[in-house]
């Protein structure tokens, strides 16, 4: 009954329906209010991001109706045959050539230059502050993906590209293939370690403080593997490290906060929970710009109404009239 009953199956009879803007071809996210179970294996496996719990279609249901076993096979027997939706993918199916290496990728993307279309999206639609961008840009932490996408990189310990998150007006995901570990962006060697769950929220962070020079601003993508969790651990062993769980204002944000929280006090260096007004910083950000833009109109608006503009007027007087020269008369050469 594992091969022949869903996942997808189970949770679409509990009322959950599908989050296509966080899911990608592998890992489909299920809601439901503020329940979360991301399906993987073709539909076989499942994990609960919010905690530990993982496993398969019997798992799933265990989890989900707290019952025993005998009861959970009894209601997976009776999904047999159910055929759950299909999610309506925004992107074409990858056709069937060789995927090249992350290095072979990464590298044939150029980075983002003013006017292109992934710099329009940062600033024009996330509110990215250009120098952020500029930063960004000389780190060589973007590339331009397709169609004015983001490619913001996922580098280990040495440095080297392992994979990259992908965001659009349209799009979001992660590269095939690639490793999720963290997205660095700041001062590499700072003790001031801010967690936050997308590189948009990251940036956009450092935006709202100034990109500190104390700050090396990280983003785990919205996962949380064991590498992860060991990176993140390696980097709170630096001498003075204080660890910034900058994660997002929701339910999700607050367990992975509570998990940095565990790091540190194993670590043993400092902790702050640093909570985004918004649901996470992006949205502080654009919420803030929007807010700077409405008071400058104002004030701009108030000082035309101050110093109304008044219309030039300038009087001209008649020209004095020109005398003829010494033997013209009315403009006629002598006397006639």
């Amino acid at each position: 009954m594992r091969v022949r009953v869903p996942c997808a199956a189970v949770l679409e009879q509990a009322g959950f329906t599908i989050d296509l803007p966080e899911s990608s071809r592998k890992a489909i996210k299920y809601r439901r209010g503020e329940a979360i179970v991301i399906v993987i294996h073709a539909g076989r496996g499942w994990f609960d991001p919010r905690s530990d719990a993982k496993g398969d279609v019997f798992g799933l249901v265990e989890h989900l109706n707290g019952v025993s076993f005998v009861e959970g096979l009894d209601r997976v027997a009776a999904l047999v045959g159910f055929v759950p939706r299909d999610p309506a993918w925004l992107r074409p199916p990858r056709d069937s050539r060789p995927v090249r290496s992350i290095f072979e990728r990464w590298s044939s993307r150029r980075r983002p230059w003013p006017g292109s279309m992934m710099w329009c999206y940062l600033r024009d639609d996330r509110f990215l502050p250009e120098a952020v961008i500029r930063a960004a840009i000389r780190q060589d932490v973007l590339r331009e993906g397709p169609y004015g996408s983001m490619w913001a990189a996922h580098g280990d310990e040495a440095g080297a590209v392992i994979g990259w998150e992908e965001r659009g007006r349209e799009w979001r995901g992660f590269s095939t293939g690639g490793a999720k570990l963290l997205f660095r962006f700041g001062s590499p060697e700072a003790a001031r370690l801010c967690v936050t769950e997308a590189a948009i929220d990251a940036m956009s962070l450092a935006a709202r403080e100034g990109t500190r020079p104390d700050s090396l601003y990280l983003s785990t993508g919205g996962g949380w593997s064991p590498a992860t969790a060991a990176a993140i651990r390696m980097l709170a062993g630096r001498t003075g490290a204080l660890l910034i769980a900058a994660t997002d204002n929701n339910h999700q944000g607050e367990t992975y906060a509570q998990r940095l929280m565990v790091i540190a006090r194993e670590i043993g260096c400092g902790f702050e929970r640093l909570r985004p007004v918004q649901v996470d910083w992006n949205a502080g950000l654009q919420a803030a710009t929007a807010s700077d833009q409405e008071e400058k109109g104002r004030r701009e608006g108030d000082r035309a109404a101050a110093f109304p503009p008044t219309a030039s007027r300038v009087t001209l007087r008649p020209a004095a009239p020109a005398l003829d020269p010494p033997g013209r008369r009315g403009g006629c050469r002598g006397g006639s």
